[in-house]
């Protein structure tokens, strides 16, 4: 599963972010950096799924 997140958080970081995380603050903050630019958004999803323990 954690291999389907991480494809998703390259091709579509807030939803790698909502299956990570859910709704909470980190999913908002993933969406404003994706607006932002593509890169910051891919990396904080990235960086989600690769340090948190579910």
């Amino acid at each position: 599963m954690q291999l389907i997140k991480l494809i998703l958080a390259i091709l579509l970081p807030p939803v790698g972010a909502f299956l990570q995380v859910g709704l909470k603050k980190h999913f908002w903050i993933n969406i404003i950096l994706t607006i932002l630019g593509y890169i910051p958004g891919m990396v904080h999803a990235m960086w989600l799924i690769l340090s948190e323990k579910s």
